[in-house]
């Protein structure tokens, strides 16, 4: 299996399975001098981990991460940092009514065509707990990046939408809430939806908005690296994404150029930021902003059609431990991928000086 490997100077490789005895990763070009803060580390994991809330998986693991390798006294060397996040709370029994059935929009049939193989286990490789591994990745590269603010939060969940600008919002309040919606009222309104999507046996999709804030100018090349290429990359690896857009995006293309250019300040900054602060495939020192729609969850509990392995029709009920809604627990992971693309672009720039 190829691509578990990201970034170019700042690299991280990840290995393990949802049931497997542990998740990892090794994290390559991380500069020496670094004191990391690890309880810093381990609230990220802790802010991804499952069983944190009603409205996720109830999987119970504490994701605690064991470095290996790369840190001393505290600092990082400058060697790979190698690290691993035990597996502790497996029910692969679950998962036995799918040993020869693919699931409905799942990655079983593909994984078992290309590789004639696949651990049934939760999804093996192709599950969403692999991410658990970017998330260390990504706040590691945070601290790289202390004076870089990254922020993403939940602005929509099935048909509600958070309809107010970044700018009017308060990102402490992020966490406020099991949904991660900074807005409080609307936050309510999708924690009840849903408790009521979990009930039906159901799930539903929903959208993530991140927004960098003190970005430097001039991270990104101008040709096949651009800034917001990689960005979208990194969140399309992501399980579940199904879109990914930034700046003025989507909207952008019913504008007309004298609706939609950013003019100057005297000092280089603009007076409106409709091109998400990139310009170019280059940062130009204005709030990175962009959106990341993720699809509902392919599994559900209720009954539906699916494909075995004799290339049969048969009926099959999800069963298990699920999220009705990914998106509360994917806003570090959104985060996390950010980081890593920031600060793998941050050590290419210092290659020019």
């Amino acid at each position: 299996m190829a691509g578990n490997s990201y970034g170019t100077l700042f690299r991280i490789t990840t290995f393990g399975e949802s049931h497997g005895e542990a998740l990892g990763g090794i994290i390559d070009g991380c500069p020496s001098g670094i004191a990391l803060d690890m309880e810093a580390i381990q609230l990220e994991m802790s802010r991804r981990k499952p069983g944190q809330s009603k409205i996720v998986t109830q999987r119970k693991e504490p994701d605690d991460v064991q470095f290996l390798s790369g840190i001393f006294e505290g600092k990082t060397t400058g060697t790979p940092i190698g690290f691993i996040i035990p597996n502790t709370n497996q029910k692969s029994d679950d998962y036995s009514h799918i040993k020869d059935n693919y699931r409905p929009s799942h990655a079983d049939y593909v994984y078992e065509k290309k590789y004639g193989v696949r651990d049934y286990r939760g999804g093996g490789r192709s599950s969403a707990r692999e991410t658990a591994s970017r998330v260390v990745a990504g706040a590691i590269a945070k601290q790289m990046l202390p004076e870089i603010k990254f922020n993403a939060y939940v602005s929509s969940v099935g048909p509600l939408y958070l309809e107010k600008p970044y700018q009017d919002l308060d990102f402490s309040k992020i966490e406020s809430n099991p949904v991660r919606c900074p807005d409080e009222k609307m936050a309510a309104e999708m924690e009840e939806y849903i408790k009521q999507i979990k009930k039906d046996g159901d799930t539903v999709g929903g959208t993530i908005t991140c927004v960098i804030q003190n970005v430097p100018v001039g991270l990104g090349e101008p040709v096949f690296d651009k800034l917001h290429a990689e960005l979208g990359k990194a969140m399309l690896s992501i399980n579940a994404v199904k879109g990914f857009e930034f700046g003025s995006g989507f909207c952008g293309s019913e504008m007309k150029g004298s609706e939609h250019n950013d003019l100057y300040n005297a000092d280089g900054t603009t007076i409106t930021n409709l091109s998400g602060g990139i310009q170019g495939g280059i940062s130009n020192g204005m709030d990175i902003y962009f959106r990341v729609a993720f699809k509902p969850v392919a599994t559900i509990m209720q009954k539906q059609d699916s494909l075995n392995n004799k290339g049969e029709i048969t009926e099959m009920t999800g069963k298990g431990r699920h999220d009705p809604c990914v998106v509360p627990r994917a806003v570090p992971i959104v985060e996390a991928m950010a980081a890593i693309v920031l600060a793998d672009f941050y050590l290419i720039n210092k290659t020019y000086k």
